[in-house]
């Protein structure tokens, strides 16, 4: 049976975020850093072998491994704890209103990346990295 995922794709991660330091960083160098929204193929939680090219948020960098929140546009989200509301914008074509998945990080490299969309304004990354704070012990 062949593999249904491309070459290269973001992993789900039982990363140990205590002390995962994220930090509002944008630079339009071409490299995917803090704040910035890539899209990248994720994985379903339900079956890592299937899941869907999706946008999401990087919120942090160690070395070479970025650290990455994926989005959705399910309005459904809206009534769920697990996910917090960005707002609409254009890494969107409908420009419909988004949610971040807080408790689910995924591990990436730059090369996992299909193409870097949009940075995020600074009050919507400090919204996100505050909850991480809050809720899932970042530093």
């Amino acid at each position: 049976m062949t593999d249904p995922r491309p070459r290269r794709f973001a992993r789900s991660s039982s990363v140990d975020t205590h002390g995962l330091r994220t930090a509002y960083s944008p630079d339009p160098d071409g490299a995917a850093d803090p704040g910035e929204i890539v899209w990248t193929w994720v994985p379903y939680e339900e079956n890592q072998r299937l899941g869907k090219d999706r946008p999401m948020l990087v919120v942090a960098r160690r070395g070479a491994v970025l650290f990455g929140l994926m989005l959705s546009s399910n309005p459904r989200r809206a009534d769920d704890d697990r996910w917090l509301e960005l707002g609409a914008g254009s890494w969107d074509s409908e420009r419909r209103a988004s949610f971040v998945r807080l408790d689910r990080v995924l591990e990436l490299h730059e090369d996992d990346i299909r193409r870097e969309c949009v940075v995020l304004r600074r009050d919507q990354f400090d919204r996100v990295a505050h909850a991480l704070r809050t809720g899932h012990g970042w530093a």
